[in-house]
């Protein structure tokens, strides 16, 4: 039996404002993961299945190995199509605010949805959220959002109207939100939502096998030479550093969705508990932390490079050259000995 996570009060205001809402905007951050996807169109396919008009708008691009979901292929990039992502959230009743608790993570959406009359819901599973909805369903204990909207669903009593499409979209993005069920997925409450999954007839092997077993040649060669080259082992922090430049991305023909994961290959290394990648961008430096057992990668995260997440996987962005981040990292790392047990 699925416990009730969410509360009571927040289904029935979230329900009135559904019933009332007819055009629909469902939005996620910026670089957008499996969960961001699996969940905006887990959620998307059962508002087609209620009857109401429903486009999904991301601020940029997703990697190509998640576009297999039904309905990746109508979601709106915000940076390729600025004016009908701005005509979308102006003429929104209602817009789903979906693994982001923070304007600030969909980029230069977050004003136009700021401004926006319509309501808003926010299911998402980071912690503290940003005050900017109708409805916030904010619970950080979740594995993921994904998680979260399977159990809106249920507790909507809605599940016979959830159809294969949205399992696949939800168990995806559960899947990926834990590395394939191995880290913040030991509640027995997560095996009992994918047996509802399998339910619904979704094949979890080839679910798997069309995100993990779907990458280009110049994905495996980077992914070789980054662990070759580019791993920096800090023994006595217990901590690995992975770095890549734009330039050695250009090398290796670098495209989204490339770098997924990289950062939690140094976490199976004897002795290391603390794994971070530094990957610079055209404008920016992209920081992506991970850790095994109880060190904070999101006050670590938060402290040095002003971003957030998770106790076990976080993230931020530096402003700056790729040189000034390490140093930066490198420089901040003694005064987190003492958590690096």
């Amino acid at each position: 039996m699925l416990n009730k996570i969410i509360a009571e009060n927040f289904i029935q205001k979230a329900g009135k404002i559904l019933d009332e809402s007819d055009k629909i905007v469902i939005i996620s951050h910026v670089s957008p993961d499996g969960d961001a996807l699996g969940s905006s169109l887990g959620l998307y396919h059962f508002l087609l299945e209620l009857g109401k008009s429903v486009n999904v708008l991301v601020p940029n691009n997703f990697p190509d190995f998640l576009r297999w979901m039904k309905g990746a292929n109508d979601i709106t990039i915000g940076e390729r199509k600025e004016k009908l992502a701005k005509e979308l959230i102006e003429a929104a009743d209602l817009i789903f605010c979906l693994d982001f608790n923070t304007l600030k993570r969909i980029d230069h959406l977050g004003p136009l949805v700021e401004n926006s009359k319509a309501k808003k819901i926010m299911i998402d599973h980071h912690p503290d959220p940003d005050d900017f909805c109708d409805v916030t369903m904010s619970y950080p204990d979740i594995s993921s959002t994904s998680e979260l909207i399977f159990r809106f669903i249920c507790r909507m009593g809605m599940f016979d109207i959830m159809d294969k499409n949205a399992a696949e979209c939800i168990y995806t993005g559960m899947m990926t939100d834990t590395g394939a069920f191995t880290f913040n997925s030991n509640s027995p409450q997560i095996y009992y939502i994918i047996s509802e999954l399998l339910g619904k007839g979704i094949n979890k092997d080839e679910i798997y096998d069309k995100v993990y077993n779907n990458y280009s040649e110049c994905r495996i060669r980077l992914q070789g030479y980054v662990l070759f080259e580019k791993m920096k082992i800090y023994p006595e922090y217990k901590t690995a550093l992975i770095t890549l430049s734009s330039a050695e991305q250009e090398r290796f023909q670098w495209k989204k969705g490339d770098t997924e994961g990289f950062v939690n290959i140094p976490l199976s290394i004897e002795g290391i508990i603390f794994s971070v990648f530094i990957r610079e961008e055209k404008d920016m430096v992209r920081i992506s932390l991970r850790s095994k057992g109880t060190f904070p990668t999101n006050q670590f995260s938060s402290e040095v490079f002003g971003g957030g997440g998770h106790l076990n996987a976080s993230g931020g962005e530096f402003y700056g050259k790729l040189d000034n981040a390490i140093e930066l990292f490198e420089e901040a790392l003694p005064n987190y000995k003492q958590l690096l047990v």
